[in-house]
């Protein structure tokens, strides 16, 4: 549920898009450590707080939601973006989780490969947050 209310840009905005920055960082520092299950989760966590970021600035007064898919259909996000958006969702609880796999753990499951994705995607929305934020 994304509930909204006309309001001006404010720092509420900056901090979201600031924060996914930081988590940004943080995520390519744990791929190059090889936790890759953590970067796929911390990469879904990017692309919410980034696309969050737009809507606040838009004038959200509360966004309720940590699926991409959903905030992505809020602001009317390309397909291109959308197709990211549900690949970082499926990590959103099975990086987390030690029984959330049927093959094992996340940390035994979980490939470079998904990681250095998960980056890009991330980066698209940091992105769509830099020029509409």
């Amino acid at each position: 549920m994304i509930l909204k209310k006309d309001m001006p840009k404010d720092r509420r905005s900056l901090n979201w898009l600031e924060q996914a920055k930081n988590d940004f960082l943080f995520a390519k520092t744990a791929r190059a450590e090889k936790f890759f299950a953590q970067t796929c989760f911390i990469c879904q966590q990017v692309a919410g707080k980034a696309l969050k970021s737009v809507l606040y600035a838009r004038g959200a007064k509360a966004v309720i939601t940590h699926s991409l898919m959903d905030l992505c259909e809020e602001l009317k996000i390309n397909s291109k973006l959308r197709k990211a958006a549900g690949v970082l969702d499926q990590y959103y609880l099975s990086a987390r989780y030690p029984d959330a796999l049927p093959g094992g753990a996340p940390y035994q499951v979980f490939t470079e490969e998904q990681a250095k994705e998960a980056i890009q995607f991330a980066d698209l929305f940091l992105e769509v947050a830099d020029r509409e934020g």
